[in-house]
Parts: C-alpha cells; structure tokens; sequence
C-alpha cells in the first residue's frame, strides 16, 4: 500500500507530497511563454525553438543545430549574463531569443550587453575579426516598448545622411505582443500570451506545450518546472524583505531569521554580489 508522505512547504503549512506535486503541475498548465522559466523549458526542444526562429526572422529554411536555454556568460571582472535561449542556426550565426524583464530599466542598453557578451564569448583568441558570427538578438515584450504601434520593430544601421547600410554583423529586432497587425508574427506573439495547450496552429512550438501540459510524459518535466518557478518566487520576495528589513536597521542575523535563508545568503544580496544581468 503506498502512503501519502507530509512536508513542511517552510511557511508552516503542511502538504503530502502528491497533493503538492498534483497542485504544481496544474500552477504549471497555467504558465504563459512570457514565463521564462516555461519558455526556456519548452525551448529545449529544438523543433519548438526552429518553429519560433523562422516565424520571427521570416527564414522558412532556417534550421537550429544547437539549443541553448539559460546560457550563462561569465566575466570576471563584469556582470555575468544569463541568456534566455542561446540557438546555432545551420549558417553558423548565434541567435538570442530575450524575454522582457519588468524591472529592466534601459531595454536598448540591455541588448547592446548581450551582444557584447555573445561576442566576447565567441571570438577565439587568434581569430581573425571577420570570423566572428552573426549574432541577432530577438527580444520579446508583452507591451509595445517603442510606443510607435509596430508588431515588430528592426533596429537598421547606416551612416549619418546616407542610405550606406553599417553591418557589424549584430541583428536586433524587437517583437511585442501589443500590436497585432495579422501577420504570422503578431499570431506566435498572440499564442505565446496564452500557450494554450488546445490550440496546435503553432506546429512543433505546439506539439511541444501539448505534451509538456497535458500529456502524462510531460507531467514530470512540468512538476519541475513548477518547482522552479515555485522556489524563484519565494526567493525573489525573501531578498526583497531582506533589502527591506536592512533599510529599517536589522542585523544580518535577525534578516535571516526572519527570511528563512542563511546569513551568507542575506550577505551577499546586500553586498550587491547577485551580479547576474537580467
């Protein structure tokens, strides 16, 4: 006979262990795309993550080879980067799909970094500079961040008075889900506001949430999900009272007390050393 095991979710409440898996796969069903802990889940697949790339660059041929979901970038001596989705297309070029943070404060200047990052990352020494992959940058927002109602939005370079285009070999495009102007991208950005698992006009992006939603190969990789998605949470709202409970003059000690983590933990959020660009 199998026994339902009880455990403490740290805030004094107490659930078995199937009720709380049971309870984070449905949390999970209603995940959207614009979560990134779920877009990054389904784009491991790489069918998923080719379907999205050739609707938003418009490259019906575009074929990924590599899939990357947060892909760190480390620096010792800067921010480090955690990119949403790193894919390798068939021609070599390094494609970077961002999702847009609520907090960010410059979106410009944030996918200006990436670029940075990518490069430095995959310039080899003794490479010769005109080795160096295309990188584009795809970042993705619920709202219109341009404000000039467009779907989507190429960033185009050239010089000053002329129609001389400046290739560096970086690509940005901004894509929103505000403005639908009934193109096929304006639908993937419709879809992605809800990932319906019901709805298959998205085809292997579909194929891809159906079974990660409802069918019962997906439930494992949904629960973990959710977890995920579950302990983020709590740890984001766990520093912010940290921060907060620091401007009101409490020690380290009674921080971590009253947030449930530990002291090195509560040192380090208000030492400002959570440097991961998001």
């Amino acid at each position: 006979m199998r026994h339902s095991v009880e455990i403490d979710g740290g805030d004094g409440v107490t659930e078995s262990i199937i009720a709380t898996r049971e309870i984070r796969i449905e949390e999970a069903k209603e995940l959207t795309l614009f979560s990134d802990v779920f877009m990054t889940t389904v784009l491991k697949d790489k069918a998923a993550c080719q379907h999205i790339l050739r609707t938003l660059t418009g490259i019906k041929t575009l074929v990924v080879i590599e899939v990357r979901p947060q892909y760190r970038i480390s620096n010792i001596t800067s921010h480090d980067a955690i990119l949403d989705v790193l894919a390798e297309d068939g021609e070599g070029h390094l494609l970077n799909l961002e999702i847009q943070r609520l907090d960010t404060v410059d979106h410009a200047r944030r996918t200006r970094f990436y670029a940075s990052m990518i490069d430095s990352e995959y310039l080899q020494k003794g490479k010769m500079y005109n080795e160096m992959p295309d990188v584009h940058i795809i970042y993705i927002s619920l709202t219109d961040l341009w404000e000039v109602g467009k779907t989507v939005y190429h960033v185009k370079k050239s010089f000053d008075g002329t129609n001389v285009a400046y290739d560096d070999g970086v690509h940005i495009m901004y894509v929103n889900a505000a403005v639908d102007d009934g193109s096929d991208t304006a639908k993937l950005m419709e879809y992605f506001k809800t990932a319906d698992p019901e709805d298959m006009s998205q085809g292997d992006l579909s194929k891809r949430v159906h079974f990660l939603k409802l069918e019962k190969g997906g439930q494992d990789e949904m629960c973990e999900v959710s977890e995920k998605w579950y302990r983020e949470g709590r740890m984001e709202q766990a520093r912010d009272m940290a921060i907060s409970l620091a401007s009101m003059g409490l020690s380290v000690e009674k921080i971590a007390e009253a947030a449930k983590v530990s002291l090195e933990t509560v040192q380090k959020w208000l030492a400002g050393n959570m440097n991961v660009a998001k």
